[in-house]
């Protein structure tokens, strides 16, 4: 189903009620466009969102995933006595009982329902909320336990596939399309300098050492929304990237972000450390809520996996910047190439403290 694709009309093939709705910006998302659908008529609320083509080629394996996940979610917490149209993502289907449309420009789009009296962090105010956030992401983790991670689609090949990721911006650099190789060559070096450990996931993986999970992919604070009066987790959302992964994907993502002390795009890299205390407070959180589900080689690659998604998001930025600005939304001409610039900041700093990081997660399961 084709259709044109202004927020207004598309939030009318959805089944809510024939109102004047009002379509508004929401959010920070550097890949979706997200749109909060209100009305004063109307006491819920709904989040319309525009499914990046550009990212995302199969939208219709995206939200199978997120149908199976949401559905097998609900069911959990239900079952522990909560509240999964308040903890899980819930889909707003069309008209038509579909769960998705195709715009004419090939975007998809979809609607959730709002989950109203919560707030999201850019970045954690004290550690108790980051750990909180790992609280909430390991709670999501443990709830997929037993879902068969393998039947999952994979929404972004190669996702978190960093010997691929090192190709790709090797790729990047011989073609410099763009001409910007120039005047990053520090830059540039430092990254390719790293590549021999690109492969410190993926080969344990490989082996059979490490177990597929169901994994979020895109463990950012802000995906976490908290109560705004307890301050405590709610729901986890924005499950584009769920699939099969490591659990040290999801920490170390979550790590990449949350213990730095500035954000990603933060122009002046004098603001941004490793924040060790924060690294402590997730791993708390994240290993209380797995609540043993973890092997001990499993337990061994969440600092790696702090290490590995803050390279190879570094990596993936500096290859945008030398394609042009394809994949990541940019607000400057030189947008990207602060951001990777930020990452390599932070993981210099990050593997001053490699000892303290295993040290730590090693005395949590003990």
């Amino acid at each position: 189903m084709q259709t044109e694709h202004s927020p207004l009309s598309m939030c009318r093939l959805f089944s809510i009620p024939d109102l004047d709705w009002a379509c508004e910006s929401f959010g920070h998302g550097h890949i979706n466009e997200t749109y909060l659908v209100s009305s004063p008529a109307h006491a819920e609320s709904y989040i319309l969102q525009r499914v990046s083509p550009a990212a995302f080629h199969h939208p219709e394996q995206v939200m199978e995933n997120m149908a199976r996940v949401t559905k097998h979610l609900g069911q959990v917490i239900a079952r522990r006595g909560g509240d999964p149209y308040r903890e899980c993502l819930s889909i707003v289907p069309l008209k038509t009982g579909e769960i998705f449309t195709l715009a004419a420009d090939g975007a998809a789009w979809r609607m959730t329902r709002n989950i109203t009296g919560t707030v999201s962090f850019e970045l954690p105010d004290t550690d108790d909320v980051f750990e909180k956030t790992g609280q909430a992401f390991g709670t999501f983790q443990r709830d997929l336990m037993d879902f068969p991670a393998a039947t999952l689609h994979e929404t972004i090949p190669h996702f978190h596939d960093t010997p691929d990721r090192l190709r790709l911006f090797r790729e990047a650099l011989e073609k410099d399309i763009c001409k910007r190789a120039e005047g990053a060559e520090d830059l540039i070096r430092d990254y390719l300098a790293r590549a021999d450990r690109a492969d410190a996931l993926t080969a344990p993986l490989s082996a059979g050492k490490l177990p597929l999970r169901v994994t979020h992919n895109d463990t950012k604070l802000n995906n976490v929304l908290f109560d705004e009066v307890s301050r405590t987790p709610v729901c986890v959302v924005d499950l584009d990237t769920v699939m099969p992964g490591l659990s040290a994907y999801d920490f170390g993502d979550a790590i990449r972000f949350g213990a730095s002390t500035a954000l990603e795009d933060e122009r002046d890299p004098e603001k941004i450390r490793f924040s060790f205390p924060m690294f402590a407070a997730f791993a708390r959180g994240y290993l209380q809520a797995l609540d043993g589900a973890v092997t001990p080689a499993e337990a061994d690659s969440l600092p790696v996996g702090a290490w590995m998604m803050t390279y190879e998001c570094g990596m993936r930025f500096l290859t945008d910047y030398l394609s042009g600005d394809t994949y990541f939304h940019t607000a400057y001409p030189e947008h990207n190439l602060v951001r990777a610039k930020n990452q390599m900041t932070l993981l210099q700093d990050m593997e001053h403290y490699a000892d303290e990081m295993l040290s730590c997660v090693r005395s949590l399961i003990a």
